[in-house]
């Protein structure tokens, strides 16, 4: 895994885009299969999919194998929900619902060990080898782990200031549609007050080395993110992917 996080890094930091997607399906074959296209990433998601912990931990076995960093979307930022995650050998959490400064230090403390933060110490776990690894490379390599925190609505975005004053974390994930619902816009995520709100956490966070992110189900808005500064890109989910996919094979038979 140190690797794959170590590329990860080095891509985003030289200030090239990365992309994946959402998964909510519980078969590992396809978090595998979706390595092999060449993904950089994938956020395996347990706030809004079915996948319990036991079957996730699979999956982040699979994208290991294929060289895909494993992300997985925690369903809260409790300090459980974290480190059982990272516990399994996610290479990365991403946590969801983060609106102020206190929840965002509350997400560091509990993904990392300290100095970092206040994760709960556990080696006898799949991140550490099952506690064959040295337990001063295992925590030193834990600290390491990619930290995604997700902006939604317009309470963040008023607290962005202090959210960014909070060190220990890689990147910012701006819902667009949670936000543009906040602005009074729905579902139209290229208005022009979602796209100056993104822009402006694009510029302050670039002040402090932080990536952005966001989701797209459009590839018709990738130039427009790109172009204002974001690299993490997710691009929709499994099953939608899926779908338009079989649709589109089911008519061209039709043909």
């Amino acid at each position: 895994m140190k690797n794959i996080i170590d590329n990860f890094k080095r891509q985003i930091y030289e200030g090239k885009p990365v992309y994946g997607p959402f998964m909510k399906s519980g078969d590992a074959a396809f978090v595998e299969t979706t390595g092999y296209a060449g993904f950089e990433f994938a956020i395996l998601d347990m706030e809004h999919g079915p996948v319990s912990l036991e079957t996730m931990q699979n999956n982040v076995r699979a994208a290991q194998i294929a060289g895909m960093l494993p992300i997985i979307r925690v369903r809260d930022h409790l300090p459980e929900s974290v480190s059982q995650a990272l516990d399994i050998g996610a290479g990365g959490v991403q946590i969801p619902q983060i609106t102020c400064a206190e929840e965002a230090k509350s997400a560091v403390y509990a993904a990392k060990y300290y100095p970092k933060g206040e994760r709960g110490v556990c080696r006898f776990v799949r991140a550490a080898n099952y506690s064959s690894m040295d337990r001063n490379e295992y925590f030193k390599r834990a600290n390491d782990t990619i930290l995604v925190l997700q902006l939604e609505g317009k309470e963040a975005i008023e607290n962005l200031d202090e959210i960014l004053s909070v060190s220990g974390y890689d990147i910012l994930f701006v819902g667009p549609y949670d936000l543009s619902q906040s602005l009074g816009v729905p579902g139209d995520v290229t208005n022009p007050l979602v796209i100056a709100q993104i822009q402006n956490i694009v510029v302050k966070a670039r002040e402090r080395h932080i990536v952005v992110g966001t989701f797209l189900d459009k590839l018709d808005d990738l130039n427009l993110w790109k172009r204002l500064g974001l690299q993490y890109f997710c691009y929709s989910v499994d099953v939608g992917i899926y779908y338009e996919a079989c649709k589109e094979l089911r008519m061209q038979l039709n043909c």
